[in-house]
């Protein structure tokens, strides 16, 4: 698909995720009234109060009511309140541009490589999902100094505060970038009327298996490897020189871990291998995307290849969420309970940025060689099963 033809698509899903975004951190607003906790119940207003706060442009406690923090840290509700009102106020604009801004490049390099046409439709709708998944925690991410200054906390613990924005507001940007996706492929469909065949590729099937192998191992080594408890507990006693860059543990904890796990302690096997299992689906998630993705695309180049590689492992962590919550959470014995797991979905992206991007240039150094040494003879990788009329 030209550039021209994909361009329009990721426009119209740009704006529409952005504007959903709004439109849900607009509505936090009204979960202050006394009328929401009576219709909804406390716990189910605080539970979206949490989930939407991160994009409302309604300020903290502590900016609005001019109580400011104590101590050495400084007081930002004090004379000079109406200065960190405007920087909160800036920092939320950047937020919704930068949604848009980093949500539009990969949707158009996704809808360019992976048209919705010939039983690539749920491919491309799954692809473009992930992505605004990605491109809402990218935005969170480059408005967080703002918001942290914003707060009168420019200098204290700056990595941890930055992990913690970088993981907030997730919860909404699942479903509000599923709505966009839907918008995305469905404009997609038309503007691909008229264009030229695309058919799906021919890969030999021992080359788009190894190379899916070869990326499918880097995001165990961080799912299986990096999140060990012991392992983990030492990248967060990582400790630096200096001051504002003296503790990244928390800041490569969110980058680099996709779980976390430990062997079965309390006896409870049972539930020890159900967690398990979530993993387990998380790689072959991972793993069919990978083996598919030659196929799908119109061109496998190392961009799209990288893309399609965050796309599938952050697909896979919803699967890994969604197995939990429907397993483990309808489960009355477990600890945690339906409202952690709900809690937890959409988290962990910004680590499925990190393996996903290498699984992807693994992925796609692995393959070309791969291919070669195949040959010709080889049967070719089968096309995706899901129906599309394309």
């Amino acid at each position: 698909m030209t550039y021209r033809r994909a361009a329009i698509p990721a426009l119209v899903g740009g704006v529409l995720l952005t504007a959903l975004l709004w439109w849900a951190g607009a509505s936090a607003n009204a979960l202050h009234l006394q009328g929401a906790t009576d219709a909804l119940g406390g716990r189910l207003v605080a539970d979206l109060q949490y989930w939407l706060s991160p994009w409302s442009y309604d300020p903290p406690d502590a900016l609005r009511f001019g109580t400011g923090v104590l101590g050495e840290i400084g007081e930002p509700g004090g004379a000079d309140a109406s200065r960190y009102l405007a920087l909160h106020e800036t920092a939320m604009q950047i937020r919704f541009a930068a949604v848009f801004a980093f949500f539009v490049p990969g949707a158009l390099l996704l809808v360019r490589r992976l048209p919705p046409v010939n039983r690539r439709a749920m491919g491309t709708l799954l692809a473009v999902w992930a992505w605004g998944m990605v491109a809402g925690m990218l935005a969170a991410t480059v408005s967080a100094p703002w918001l942290i200054a914003s707060n009168g906390r420019g200098s204290y613990r700056i990595l941890p505060q930055l992990a913690s924005m970088t993981s907030s507001g997730h919860q909404i940007t699942v479903v509000a970038s599923l709505v966009a996706a839907s918008a995305v492929v469905l404009t997609a469909r038309i503007t691909a009327k008229g264009a030229d065949p695309l058919p799906l590729k021919d890969v030999p099937a021992r080359a788009a298996r190894t190379a899916a192998s070869a990326g499918t191992a880097v995001v165990a080594l961080s799912l299986v490897v990096l999140s060990y408890e012991s392992v983990a507990a030492s990248l967060q006693t990582v400790s630096l020189p200096g001051r504002l860059l003296s503790e990244p543990g928390e800041l490569l904890r969110t980058w680099l871990l996709l779980g976390g796990w430990s062997a079965p302690a309390d006896g409870s096997l049972g539930h020890w291998l159900v967690y398990r299992l979530a993993d387990v689906a998380l790689l072959a998630v991972v793993w069919w995307a990978l083996r598919l993705l030659p196929v799908l695309l119109t061109r496998a180049t190392v961009p799209a290849t990288a893309v399609g590689g965050v796309c599938a492992t952050v697909l896979g962590l919803l699967v890994n969420q969604l197995f939990q919550f429907a397993v483990i959470g309808t489960d009355s014995s477990m600890r945690w309970g339906w409202r952690y797991l709900t809690g937890a979905l959409g988290s962990g992206v910004p680590a499925a940025l990190t393996c996903g991007l290498l699984a992807g240039l693994v992925t796609a150094v692995t393959l070309r060689p791969a291919a070669r040494r195949a040959g010709a003879g080889d049967t070719p990788a089968p096309a995706p099963a899901a129906p599309s009329a394309g």
